[in-house]
């Protein structure tokens, strides 16, 4: 009790730390993701599998197309 007591008394010398925001949390496909066929797949690539997550709204999702890129695997 004493040495928490003496651990809070002697503060920081530093400034504040900046708080630590939590990401934002969506189940919608953000419009970064439809700049182009690279930026959807390297989205795609970047979801994992959650058993507790939200969905993902794939309702309005109608993902770029490309005449001239090579298919990639997702």
């Amino acid at each position: 009790p004493l040495a928490a007591a003496l651990l809070a008394a002697c503060g920081s010398s530093g400034p504040d730390p900046e708080p630590v925001t939590p990401p934002v949390v969506s189940n919608e496909v953000p419009a970064s993701a439809y700049a182009s066929t690279q930026a959807y797949v390297g989205y795609a690539a970047t979801l994992v599998s959650s058993e507790s997550a939200e969905p993902l709204d794939v309702d309005k999702v109608v993902p770029p197309t490309s005449e001239t890129d090579e298919p990639r695997e997702i």
